[in-house]
């Protein structure tokens, strides 16, 4: 599947990025993912249908507060996030979102990892 954005209220989610106007890295650092590939991970994962990932962001800046995934399991999935420090309410919606897309978009049954 092709990566999707979702509009989470105050946030919005779009695909992890690592290009020349966009570099998520030094943000999923301070979430603790230092992983120089993992950008690239979640964008093989996508392709894949394995897991579904999205970077939250605040909408007029686009700066990275969050990322949130799902990882699939045949029909269902485990949702799982984490936040760079003080960060929490945007993680906070963006899991709400993800979980709400993946079950009524997806038809997965959703779980928290």
């Amino acid at each position: 599947m092709e990566p999707i954005e979702i509009n989470a209220g105050s946030w919005y989610l779009r695909a992890l990025r690592s290009d020349e106007r966009v570099d998520d890295r030094p943000a999923l650092a301070d979430c603790g993912i230092t992983d120089p590939e993992h950008v690239a991970t979640r964008a093989a994962q996508w392709a894949s249908d394995e897991h579904y990932s999205w970077a939250v962001c605040e909408p007029t800046t686009g700066e990275l507060l969050a990322e949130v995934g799902l990882t699939l399991h045949g029909d269902a999935a485990s949702l799982t996030g984490r936040a760079r420090p003080g960060h929490d309410d945007a993680l906070d919606a963006a899991v709400e979102s993800v979980q709400r897309f993946g079950a009524a978009g997806l038809g997965l049954t959703i779980s928290r990892g």
